[in-house]
């Protein structure tokens, strides 16, 4: 007889070990696998509790976040990569936190391999150069110089152009 209460009291042991392990599966925060993707140079919007005061980033180099009203959170790519997200309220409890992922552009780029040197360029539907991470420094800064020249000239031209009376 005692044999058959120590199988029992190991059947109700391992049974309530489950359980234990089931409970704490299901009551994890639904916030710590949030995975949110976007794609470098590019912004997603997302949305957090209203009550959000505070956002901290790991990695302002990876993904950059602004909150508006409402808690609606725009969240832009920076570089490529993994961060993350905590969202705290004004008393510095955590409400929400979720991953970032950045990853890189998906449309029709080609890049271009000169030895270990690499360019990147936009194929839609003509080749044109792009700015990409990663591309060599003596393709790269050329390439943001003159899109950022042509930036700053079209911002240029709007100010002084004056409206036809």
């Amino acid at each position: 007889m005692t044999v058959v209460f120590a199988y029992r009291r190991r059947q109700i042991h391992r049974f309530i070990q489950a359980a234990a392990v089931a409970a704490a599966m299901l009551s994890a925060p639904a916030g710590a696998a949030d995975v949110t993707t976007v794609m470098v140079d590019q912004a997603t919007i997302s949305r957090l509790p209203e009550r959000v005061a505070t956002i901290v980033i790991g990695n302002p180099l990876i993904a950059d976040v602004t909150l508006q009203p409402g808690g609606l959170m725009i969240i832009t790519g920076k570089g490529y990569g993994t961060t993350n997200l905590i969202a705290l309220d004004r008393t510095g409890a955590v409400l929400t936190e979720r991953s970032i992922q950045v990853i890189g552009a998906q449309d029709d780029v080609v890049v271009v391999y000169r030895g270990v040197a690499r360019e990147s360029y936009s194929c839609a539907p003509q080749c044109e150069r792009r700015v990409t991470l990663g591309d060599a420094p003596e393709y790269f800064d050329p390439t943001l110089l003159q899109a950022t020249g042509r930036s700053q000239r079209a911002q240029g031209q709007a100010a002084t152009t004056q409206p036809a009376r």
